[in-house]
């Protein structure tokens, strides 16, 4: 395994590269927003019922508490990371300084995956939504046409096209578009949870943990099984305790997305202390809006019921109590839930690509960015192109678990990584440390990786594909062509991080 180690000095000298530098602009409420911006999106209307219908009943509100905390732990070690290492790249930047440059590839390959996934698959639901928005306001509208014997999903290249342009014109200006969009959908959530509240029984909350029932467990598709249950043959857990942990399993993937905030870190202003409370703000504001439109949910219809519907939903909780015109509501909700998702994904790819191109994994030309808005245009035009395409053109369907996957091995990596950081570079300033050191950050580890397990064998034989095609490249291309390869052959180091000005 290749171990060389790009220092923290050397990471913060590049992010002041005249060339290769982004402006730093946001702020602690552009960091809060931008993490609500990509969790609440349209699965705060249906991801909570699915989980009551389906696992835990009304305790249900409990698994998006330990989901939120599972989610905390693995924010507190990309706070510190990110306070200490104040740069592009996220995960990838962070295991670069601890774990050395094979992992740190693995890893931004993985980031790559799920943001590239997570954008595509977005922006074909968008795409759905808005048919279905327009449709409840009686306004039939079809959200494909028909090119070349294809079927095409216009809104989905539509809205990536758009928001490729606002990121290219600068983050500043796409952070305000979004904020506005997040402040509708925020909005929306509210009035629903408020009206909800009118219609609560208190005796649907009556068994809060529902008793266990039994379920055959081992004898469905092997592809369809979690790797745990194809490993153990251990039978699908459905209420009772195990429903409620199986449930804060599914919940955890409504959380997923905060880690693209990491990726602004150079963009940020006084990073040390705006980064770290602008990550835990967006998360306590999302984990209390997940947790609130589950009580509602919940305490309006039993869990029965929701659990006799095809495709539960929060819609479904207000047309079982009669109030069909919520569905409108919620729909724009999703709608704007979907679109600020698709921005901070698209912005979070494009720092991904450039923190690998600027360290010469990928060819270092993409990394460039425009003199005036200090953007990476051509990663930004390149990786618009790509997804769109893909979402127009594809069924993004099969790719949903990626996300996933992707995700959680970098939560894995960069909990570790905080403990293997605090024992070699004690001497680093933190603007945030995680408290209870090694023992949270193993924790951390621990969870996210059981997290993995809970994925189904299909996905893990993907991954692994994935990954087989990542190493290859790295192999081929970035081992040789990085930068730290041409420090070790010429004997010329990278830049010093002695005269570099303080970060801003």
């Amino acid at each position: 395994m290749d171990l060389r180690v790009k220092s923290v000095e050397a990471s913060i000298a590049d992010s002041v590269d005249r060339d290769r530098s982004l402006k730093r602009s946001l702020g602690t409420w552009d960091l809060a927003l931008m993490g609500i911006a990509v969790a609440v999106g349209a699965g705060i209307f249906s991801v909570g019922a699915q989980a009551a219908a389906n696992f835990a009943g009304p305790s249900v509100i409990i698994s998006f508490v330990l989901a939120g905390i599972t989610c905390g732990l693995a924010m507190m070690c990309y706070a510190e990371f990110a306070s200490t290492v104040p740069v592009a790249g996220s995960a990838y930047t962070f295991t670069y300084a601890t774990m050395g440059e094979l992992l740190a590839w693995i890893i931004g390959w993985d980031l790559i995956l799920e943001m590239f996934t997570a954008a595509a698959v977005i922006a074909k639901y968008w795409g759905v939504y808005l048919g279905e928005a327009l449709l409840a306001v009686g306004l039939p509208f079809p959200a494909t046409i028909e090119l070349g014997g294809l079927e095409v999903s216009w809104p989905a290249f539509l809205i990536v096209a758009v928001f490729t342009a606002l990121l290219v014109a600068g983050t500043k200006l796409t952070a305000r578009v979004g904020a506005v969009f997040t402040i509708i959908k925020v909005a929306i959530v509210l009035f629903v949870i408020v009206v909800g509240f009118f219609f609560v029984n208190a005796a649907n909350y009556v068994p809060f943990i529902p008793e266990p029932v039994p379920t055959e467990g081992g004898t469905g598709d092997v592809w369809e099984q979690s790797l745990f249950s194809w490993a153990t043959g251990a039978a699908p857990a459905q209420y009772g305790v195990f429903g409620l942990l199986a449930a804060a399993s599914l919940v955890f993937f409504a959380f997923i997305g905060f880690d693209v905030v990491a990726t602004s870190a150079e963009e940020v202003r006084d990073p040390q202390k705006r980064l770290p409370r602008g990550i835990f703000l967006g998360l306590a504001i999302v984990t209390a809006l997940y947790v609130l439109v589950s009580i509602v949910m919940t305490g309006m219809v039993s869990y029965r019921e929701l659990a006799a519907e095809e495709t539960p939903s929060l819609a479904t909780a207000f047309r079982l109590v009669g109030q069909d015109w919520a569905s409108a509501v919620i729909s724009v909700g999703a709608l704007a839930g979907l679109t600020t998702v698709i921005m901070v994904l698209l912005l979070g790819l494009s720092r991904i690509v450039f923190a690998l191109s600027r360290d010469g994994l990928l060819p270092r030309w993409l990394s460039k960015t425009t003199e005036h808005t200090k953007t990476p245009a051509r990663i930004q035009i390149l990786g618009g192109l790509v997804v769109a395409i893909i979402a127009a053109f594809t069924d993004v369907g099969l790719l949903e678990e990626m996300i996933n996957i992707g995700t959680l091995s970098a939560f894995v990596l960069v909990s570790v990584g905080i403990v293997v950081l605090r024992r070699t570079r004690p001497d680093l300033p933190r603007g945030f440390r995680v408290p209870w050191s090694p023992v949270l950050p193993l924790l951390s580890a621990a969870l996210c990786f059981w997290l993995m397990l809970n994925l189904t064998t299909l996905t893990w034989v993907r991954f692994l594909v994935w990954l087989a095609i990542g190493i290859l490249i790295y192999l081929l291309y970035g081992r040789r062509r990085s930068r730290l390869a041409g420090e070790q052959v010429s004997g010329v180091e990278l830049p010093s991080p002695q005269g570099v000005p303080p970060l801003p």
